[in-house]
């Protein structure tokens, strides 16, 4: 199964929230800055998020969890 990671930013100018979802804890930061997040890579990599884990910084709660999906069908050959 894949994991998914979802930041919740609620620190943005005039109040905004934003949510993103990305395919693992390094692609975070090819969108974010570590102080937009308020977490570097390196923390979040030992902080524990796998095992659907969660992690609360001041500006942003980032989440890991497994991503589910139905299964596909195997075409049957005649």
């Amino acid at each position: 199964m894949a994991k998914v990671v979802h930041v919740h930013i609620f620190t943005r100018p005039r109040g905004e929230v934003k949510d993103y979802y990305f395919s693992s804890i390094a692609a975070v930061y090819t969108v974010l800055s570590a102080e937009e997040i308020g977490a570097t890579l390196s923390y979040l990599q030992h902080v524990g998020l796998s095992g659907n884990g969660s992690v609360v910084t001041k500006k942003a709660i980032i989440k890991q969890a497994t991503l589910h999906s139905k299964p596909t069908q195997k075409k049957r050959s005649r």
